[in-house]
């Protein structure tokens, strides 16, 4: 008989911790979940849940433009956006009852308080002490916003889905998918928003000729992007009316400033100073193979640690660990060749080693590309453009890498990301017939490699 209260203690109820929870529950252990602001996390809550209804919500003003042109009269067309936050907020709710029900269905105490690390077996909850014989930090992360004066004027994603109203003039300031996302949004919306990034170029650490493409089309349809470009300082001129100034000492108002500079671990508070776990200079948990900390009864998963992050990579985490902990063993989580999607408009989708990454490693590779007009833009006088591209190791044949830009990206990549996972040659893509007329057959018809290659 254990002398602990629980088998296991899961600390936040977002993607991993409830994967976890569960899957352990249903092999026999006793589990607790502590959770002290919303079931599911970051990502039902304030993440990728509110971010897809809101791009689909926006997106349909360019469905609404388009009509005509396929012989539908679309008169008066308004857009309000308490109905969309209102039906946002319904889903969510929906979705947090969900995961409780998910939680107590498979058996697990839920704890719906903060819950903090004692010691290396124990947590407090509510001012009393539980133990328990494993203890999982799941407790995701948190918006991270410089220091400059005036930056308690600004909100984050955090904020972001649940505003009163909708701002005339938005200034979003960040070059990560979520900056990109969020001001998308905004203008797709009506919003005149200006995108503002410090460095040359967007999306770092994505292929090159996606990031460009990118930025074409976005400028194209109208969204201010300002690159190098450093905010320094925002003055509050009025109930909601803020001056920005940036290093150049110009000064621009808006209505809203959302900051969208990255996330960091939610590891403040949370007690780890109690025990042997150690982590790095962002905070993230440091963890081995088996998401073990160096107090081998207290695991990490999730953003929490400086793995990836991404729900469907915390959830086969949380997964792993389960069948790790209570199971017979499973096979580790594969962190090469993610597929993964950017939901701009247009959205990227992608999956394996870019441009650069591929010969940064040492490949000898073959690329192809394709630029076109989707199907849906022929009757439209500025076409929006989509993008294509494969990285092929040259001496395997392997498809390296596949990159696109264009309408339902994610989708398509999706079932590309099991090609490219297996390691399929460029002859095997070559051999699969294609579903015609789509997009997504552009990459089973590029033949010829391209010359010039990209920067």
């Amino acid at each position: 008989m254990s002398t602990y209260d629980y088998d296991l203690f899961v600390i936040g109820a977002g993607s991993g911790g409830v994967r976890c929870a569960r899957i352990s529950a249903s092999m026999g252990a006793r589990v607790a979940v502590a959770e002290e602001r919303y079931m599911g996390g970051t990502c039902v809550n304030v993440g990728c849940v509110p971010k897809k209804l809101y791009v689909y919500g926006s997106h349909m003003r360019e469905d609404i433009e388009l009509a005509p042109s396929f012989g539908w009269s679309v008169n008066d067309a308004q857009f309000d956006w308490q109905v969309l936050r209102e039906n946002k907020v319904k889903e969510i709710n929906r979705l947090n009852g969900i995961y409780r029900n998910l939680l107590s269905n498979a058996g697990c105490d839920v704890m719906e308080s903060r819950a903090t690390v004692s010691g290396p077996n124990s947590v407090v909850v509510a001012g009393k002490t539980i133990t328990a014989k494993h203890i999982l930090i799941a407790t995701g992360g948190w918006p991270f916003k410089p220091d400059i004066p005036g930056i308690e004027h600004s909100i984050t994603s955090n904020e972001f889905f649940d505003l009163p109203s909708l701002p005339d003039r938005a200034l979003v300031v960040g070059g990560g998918y979520i900056a990109i996302e969020l001001a998308c949004i905004l203008h797709n919306l009506g919003v005149e928003t200006t995108l503002s990034y410090r460095r040359d170029l967007f999306l770092r650490g994505f292929d090159q000729d996606i990031r460009q493409h990118l930025r074409d089309e976005l400028v194209k349809k109208g969204l201010n992007i300002l690159f190098n470009h450093d905010v320094t300082s925002i003055n509050k001129r009025g109930e909601q009316t803020f001056e920005v100034t940036d290093s150049s000492a110009h000064t621009t108002t808006y209505n809203l400033i959302l900051y969208a500079t990255g996330r960091k671990p939610k590891v403040d508070g949370l007690g780890l100073e109690n025990t042997k776990v150690v982590v790095n200079g962002d905070g993230a948990i440091q963890v081995n193979e088996h998401y073990q900390t160096n107090q081998d009864s207290i695991y990490a998963v999730g953003d929490v640690t400086d793995r990836v992050q991404l729900t469907p990579v915390a959830l086969a985490e949380g997964m792993y660990l389960a069948n790790y902990l209570f199971g017979s063993g499973s096979p580790p989580v594969h962190y090469d060749a993610i597929p993964t999607a950017v939901f701009t408009q247009p959205p990227i989708g992608t999956v394996g080693l870019s441009e650069q990454d591929a010969r940064a490693q040492g490949y000898d590779v073959k690329i192809f590309r394709s630029a076109f007009a989707p199907m849906k833009y022929s009757f439209k006088t500025e076409k929006e453009r989509s993008l294509m591209k494969l990285v092929v190791d040259a001496k395997s044949d392997r498809v390296l890498g596949a990159h696109m830009v264009g309408p339902d990206a994610g989708e398509i990549i999706q079932g590309i990301g099991i090609a490219v996972g297996m390691g399929a040659t460029k002859a095997q893509f070559d051999q699969t017939i294609g579903i015609h007329p789509t997009s997504a057959e552009e990459f089973v018809t590029m033949r010829t490699p391209v010359e010039t290659i990209s920067d």
